[in-house]
């Protein structure tokens, strides 16, 4: 494609072209895609329910899926034994009890995405009730796995949730602050300060000691993001506040304020659209914090609590040192977390540099510069 016809394309053609240039943000989008997929079909993902227990597996370790040509999937069973000094239950392979396993198993009943009833499992037990662990069990006798593929769904969607209200709250109050200016923006960027001055981590505490006790799973998730919308909107707010700052004196702005345009429609159908793109990758950016904000508190017993099911509340059994020395599946959540992270990350990061044209031209500049001096 030549030079003339890039430059007729539209704007998300160009910041797609120069997307798929970053390996990392595909390789970013790569690992987020199979996730969230997993993540709103979870029901059908997980091999059982989150509550399914079996009080007499407690810590069970992973089991390994095997195939035989004649038999097809299976895993081997358990053998356990009690440790007579510290009575403390030792399992050990049990090659003599195999357990068969298929795909698209009947198990758990469920109503997938809250409305179509079910009970076929990606993979599972052939048998309903067999011991079925690939990510070990916990202290309950549950399926880590189930359990680990259930929060994914609270985990993520509380940041995309928290973002958009953040995304609310900053587009209006930076927006405000940069298109007025004067004393407006003298007040709410002092304002700003004063937030972003606060510890992040002790400012969530108090927030959420504060919640009722009794409130249920569902209310307190939304109580959880509603606080982190009301802290995560400084950063947003003041990119926006500088982006309104720089183009409100471009001439095609005050073009429309000469052509009588009033100001909402000068902010809404001029301002905000020529920095659309720059805003998706801030957000995108701001979406691993929300995450790590409620892992840290149901990690600390402060955020969603049981029976509710996250990364943060599975990770809140893995608090004990002895446990994690027995049980090292248990931090599977926390692997979990820096894996999505790290992937959105790399994702937010290519997307801002796409949709920064100024800052992919100084790059492709620099580079050229480079090559000149070798």
């Amino acid at each position: 494609m030549s030079r003339n016809e890039i430059g007729t394309l539209p704007q998300w053609r160009l910041v797609w072209r120069r997307f798929r240039r970053h390996r990392l943000a595909l390789a970013g989008v790569a690992i987020l895609v199979p996730v969230y997929v997993v993540a709103i079909f979870a029901e059908f993902f997980a091999p059982m329910s989150s509550s399914t227990a079996n009080t007499t597996m407690t810590y069970a370790p992973p089991q390994l899926v095997r195939y035989s040509g004649d038999i097809g999937l299976y895993v081997y069973g358990y053998r356990t034994e009690r440790d007579p000094v510290t009575y403390e239950q030792r399992y050990t392979v049990d090659e003599g009890r195999r357990i068969d396993v298929g795909l698209f198993a009947h198990g758990d009943e469920y109503k997938l995405l809250g409305l179509i009833p079910s009970d076929v499992h990606l993979i599972g037990p052939v048998t309903k009730g067999e011991p079925f662990f690939l990510l070990g069990s916990d202290q309950n006798g549950r399926d880590l796995l189930s359990r680990l593929i259930h929060g994914a769904r609270v985990s993520l969607s509380i940041g995309l949730v928290g973002v958009a209200a953040s995304f609310l709250l900053g587009m209006l109050i930076g927006g405000i602050s940069g298109y007025f200016g004067g004393g407006v923006d003298n007040a709410v960027q002092r304002v700003i300060e004063f937030i972003i001055a606060i510890p992040t981590l002790p400012l969530w505490m108090a927030l959420s000691a504060a919640l009722p006790h009794d409130w249920g799973p569902l209310t307190r998730y939304f109580a959880i993001t509603v606080i982190l919308s009301l802290i995560g909107w400084t950063g947003l707010a003041r990119d926006v506040r500088g982006r309104f700052l720089s183009l409100r004196e471009e001439d095609f702005v005050t073009a429309a304020r000469l052509d009588g345009v009033g100001r909402l429609p000068i902010i809404f159908r001029h301002m905000i659209p020529s920095f659309a793109s720059h805003i998706i990758a801030s957000l995108s950016l701001a979406i691993p914090g929300m995450i790590l904000g409620e892992t840290s508190l149901s990690f600390l017993g402060l955020g969603l609590q049981a029976p509710a099911v996250s990364w943060g509340v599975l990770l809140e059994g893995a608090q004990n040192v002895r446990v994690v020395a027995n049980a090292p599946w248990m931090l599977a959540p926390g692997v979990a977390v820096v894996v999505v992270v790290v992937a959105m990350n790399f994702f937010g990061d290519g997307l801002r540099d796409a949709a920064d044209p100024h800052q992919h031209s100084n790059r492709r500049v620099s580079r050229r510069a480079r090559r000149r001096v070798a």
